[in-house]
């Protein structure tokens, strides 16, 4: 079987009406004068910065080598995909009121994925929320009404937010996402949004087809960590979260040491540097960390082991078997 090293990704930089003119100090350039609110890690349109695919996008490799790169059980051999999106949301004024849809809505009018999601809040000024899920007994009639006379977000719940808060955003789910708060977002691989209400901006909406996909009731809302203990040679880690499509975990790794990472061999997975530098190991070769950035993980890596040059704080994310 192909094995190929890991690989680090540059990010992809997409401009939103409600980004940031910087987004210092996760990045210190952009390369663009517009606002960007969105920082794809593991976009398709990412660049790989490392190794021999060096140049090349994320896309345009996953489609040459995707028994190597992901779970062999998952992905359609016609249109290979990394199917988790990692990307750094800097919203500096409210994002629309959207839905996403499932798979079977999505695959409906010819996407191979729904967009199920979850956010881990990075930083939150105080007093941060997010809109998340209707209110009780709010019907979707109502909703509907409610995009005409602007009052659509009095019918949203308030979810407060704080620094290491976990949010689940199934498909189906009422949301919106406001100021104040820096957000890790991984997601199924896919950009498909239907947007409800846009506070009067010069924007597209798409009410007909998003109460469509809409559900009254979902699962959304903070997520519960689970702590595990140092073990062998991995270390103590905090799973964030674990779905049907992703599975989320934070690692810290104390400067000066060598750790073995919380991996299982034949799945999809990246690894995202929060803070600090070191580099990760693999029997196929080695990659350089450096905040804010992506590394690929092949799903035929063996060996996993992360040695820190400073402290180190990484989000493992992981398409589940």
């Amino acid at each position: 079987m192909e094995t190929l090293a890991p690989f680090r990704l540059a990010p992809f930089f997409s401009p939103r009406v409600w980004g940031r003119p910087n987004l210092r100090p996760w990045f210190p350039e952009t390369g663009t004068t517009e606002l960007v609110g969105e920082a794809w890690l593991t976009g398709p349109e990412s660049l790989i910065e490392t190794g021999p695919f060096t140049g090349r996008t994320l896309a345009s490799v996953v489609a040459e080598h995707p028994a190597a790169l992901l779970n062999p059980s998952h992905f359609d051999p016609t249109a290979p995909e990394f199917p988790l999106l990692i990307k750094l949301l800097f919203p500096n004024d409210k994002l629309s009121v959207q839905v996403h849809p499932d798979d079977a809505h999505a695959q409906a009018i010819g996407q191979p994925r729904g967009k199920t999601e979850c956010w881990y809040v990075l930083e939150a000024e105080p007093g941060a929320s997010v809109a998340l899920g209707l209110k009780p007994n709010v019907t979707l009639e109502a909703l509907a009404a409610s995009a005409a006379d602007n009052t659509m977000e009095d019918l949203i719940e308030q979810v407060p937010v704080s620094v290491g808060d976990m949010v689940f955003v199934d498909a189906g789910t009422i949301h919106a996402i406001g100021p104040g708060v820096v957000l890790l977002e991984t997601q199924q691989t896919s950009d498909t949004t239907y947007r409800l209400y846009d506070y009067g901006r010069p924007r597209p909406l798409h009410l007909e087809d998003g109460l469509k996909v809409l559900r009254t009731h979902t699962d959304a809302g903070k997520v519960t960590p689970q702590s595990f203990a140092q073990q062998n040679g991995t270390p103590a880690f905090t799973r964030l979260i674990a779905q049907k499509y992703f599975t989320v975990d934070r690692i810290n790794i104390p400067a000066s040491t060598t750790a073995e990472l919380p991996y299982k061999p034949g799945l999809s997975s990246c690894l995202i540097t929060l803070s600090g530098t070191g580099t990760l190991h693999t029997d196929a070769g080695s990659v350089e960390l450096q905040p804010s950035k992506a590394v690929l993980i092949p799903s035929t890596s063996t060996n996993l082991r992360v040695e820190s040059t400073e402290p180190l704080a990484l989000v493992l994310c992981t398409e589940p078997a």
